[in-house]
């Protein structure tokens, strides 16, 4: 018998509520990032940097860069999910990080989100928010803030309308990356 979409994501939801493997044969499968993911996330990220303006990130990062991040964040129990294909490829990550480093900001954070290309619009970006939504607010975060580029990034302004981010701003010519001004669109959900 097959499930609805509804259906199937309250069984999923159940099952990982009492700690069992939700996964299905052919299922991207949503999970906690372990430091063995790094080499994948580095990878893709460094796709994004060399190809595109949705990060304004100049030079590729390394693994060590990964890594001290990973451990921040863990460090501060602010979630970093992957998702993973049936064949075990990573194919995308998703964190929040301090929005900014004041005390008085502790409960506001920031989301990333990042596809390999050839998961993209395979609806991972949404599951991965999704997740990163229910994730962040069991970590007790208040609000997320969407730091997205205006230019290339439709998709990702689209996706976070779709999880309820309300348009907050527009700062125009923030940030300067092959040979043009880019600026960025702000957005906000309250948990």
């Amino acid at each position: 018998m097959a499930l609805d979409s509804e259906s199937r994501w309250r069984l999923v939801r159940a099952m990982r509520a009492k700690g069992e493997d939700a996964r299905q044969e052919g299922e991207t499968v949503i999970r906690d990032a372990t430091e063995a993911d790094l080499v994948q996330v580095t990878e893709i990220y460094n796709y994004y940097i060399q190809n595109s303006v949705v990060t304004f990130d100049l030079e590729r990062l390394a693994l060590a860069d990964w890594q001290e991040k990973f451990t921040w964040l863990k460090g501060l129990e602010l979630p970093f999910i992957v998702a993973i294909s049936p064949g075990g490829q990573l194919l995308g990550f998703a964190y929040v990080a301090p929005w900014r480093q004041k005390a008085a900001y502790r409960r506001t954070v920031e989301d990333s989100i990042y596809l390999r290309p050839a998961a993209i619009g395979k609806r991972i970006g949404t599951k991965l928010l999704a997740e990163l939504i229910a994730k962040s607010k069991a970590a007790g975060v208040k609000e997320i803030v969407a730091v997205i580029s205006d230019k290339g990034a439709e998709a990702s302004i689209a996706l976070h309308a779709q999880f309820g981010f309300k348009n907050q701003g527009h700062l125009g010519k923030v940030g300067f990356k092959f040979g043009r001004w880019l600026g960025t669109v702000l957005m906000q959900k309250s948990l």
